[in-house]
Order: structure tokens, then sequence, then C-alpha cells
């Protein structure tokens, strides 16, 4: 498959009342793994594959470095992949392209692109985060490519800001997002049912949420027009807390002989 037709593909699967469901990996491995479960797209979280090489979240990793992971990724598998870019590791619009540019050398179709400002505080103004994803989208267009832009908000991620407050920022930024050239709208931190049903018959964007405490299921979701649900973090922490108790018990067994 050409990667014009996983982009395509990729964006199909973005269906209000059918979520695609992305279960995130942090290396080749636990992208094999995860396809081979039965996923159809793979997707990473930036805190996973930090936390996998021990950096923090937050561009701490270099970024020549979580590009060659990527590339074992999109290598690894043959499903679409989506990548979690943070804020593209600049503020400027066009190194923000370019670095996107790099991925898709590789044959990443997806980005998801935040509005947080990853090294300050606050979110980036509409405007200016406007220009950012229009830079990226020019540079796909040039190459052909319907790269799917995930444009997520931090409205309600670690700020405390819930539903009512929020809202009416969160519909005018989709609906800028969306101008500039944005394919879907992620929203993590909100778990409001209401709120999310809101934002689904509001926004014409397809809806993306992130699985965490207080977070209705799949099912209610779905019928709230979610079109994306993400785990973030999930598979890695499951995966380390497995081998941390393997290790623990078989340390003990070694101990008590």
């Amino acid at each position: 498959m050409q990667q014009k037709e996983r982009a395509e593909l990729l964006a199909s699967l973005h269906l209000k009342g059918t979520p695609v469901v992305l279960y995130n990996a942090w290396d080749a491995g636990s992208a094999r793994a995860i396809q081979d479960a039965g996923a159809r797209v793979i997707g990473t979280g930036s805190w996973a594959v930090a936390a996998a090489q021990g950096y923090a979240d937050g561009e701490s990793m270099p970024f020549a470095f979580v590009e060659h992971i990527v590339a074992r990724i999109a290598g690894a598998v043959d499903a679409p992949v989506t990548v979690d870019v943070e804020g593209g590791y600049s503020d400027d619009p066009q190194v923000c392209a370019a670095n996107v540019a790099r991925l898709m050398d590789h044959g990443v179709v997806g980005i998801n692109f935040e509005d947080r400002i990853v090294h300050g505080k606050g979110l980036h103004g509409v405007d200016r985060q406007c220009s950012r994803i229009a830079a990226i989208r020019a540079m796909a267009d040039a190459r052909g490519v319907p790269l799917f832009i995930n444009a997520r908000t931090d409205l309600f991620l670690g700020t405390g800001v819930k539903p009512p407050d929020g809202m009416i920022e969160a519909k005018e930024r989709a609906a800028a997002y969306a101008r500039a050239g944005a394919s879907g709208f992620f929203v993590p931190g909100l778990v409001d049912l209401s709120a999310i049903r809101d934002l689904c018959d509001s926004v014409e964007l397809p809806l993306n949420v992130m699985a965490m405490p207080g977070l209705p299921p799949a099912h209610e979701l779905a019928d709230a027009g979610v079109a994306r649900i993400s785990h973030g973090p999930a598979a890695y922490l499951l995966a380390m807390e497995a081998i941390h108790q393997a290790a623990r018990d078989i340390l003990e067994e070694r101990q008590a002989a």
C-alpha cells in the first residue's frame, strides 16, 4: 500500500459513532504486537516513547532519536502509523513542518500536534497555532499525501479546567484548526460525557478522547459521537508493571532459595 493510500485509510477510520481505538506503541516490538492483536492503526505516545529510552516527556528526547524509533516502527508494521510529535520540536511553523517531513520520509501518515507551549506556560494563541498547522498541511499537500493532522488542545489536560469552563474556547479552537488544515480534534483530559457529546455535535472535525480515570466506557463514547479513542501510555505502563512484578517474583524466589 502506498503512503497516500495509507493516509486515506487512516482518515476513513475516523467515523463519528464508530471510534477507531489506538492502543499506543512505543517501539517496533510493541507496534508489531499491537498490530498482530488486530489493530488497524498504530499510534505512538510521546510519554511512553520517551520513558522507554530514559527521557522525560516534553521534547526532552532528541528529535533525531525520535525519528530513528519512528522509522523502526513504520518499518515493522503494515498498518498506517500516526506519531505524537508533541509541539513539533519548535515554535517556528516552518521548522515544525520540516520535522514532520522527516517523519513522513519514513512512511508516517498521521500526527498528533499539540497547542501547549512545550517549553513555556499555557497554550499558543489560536492564530499562532493555526499558522503552525497550516505550514504542516502545506508541506504534506506539496508531497501529495493527505497527512492526518490530529490537532490537540491541552485546555483540559492538567489545567484544572472542567466543563462548562473551556468549552467555548475548545469550540473556537476546533473551528480555527479545521480552517487551518487540521483533520481531527484531540481533547485529552476531557472526561465529562455531556461535554464530549456537545463537542461531537458542535465540531466539524472528528473528535479524539484519551482513556484516563473517569472517562466513560467505549460504547457510551460511541453513542456520543466520538471518532477516536487513544490509550496514551497505558500499554507501556502495563508492560512495565508486568516486568516489575515478574522480576520481583523471580528475585525473591532466588533469594529465598
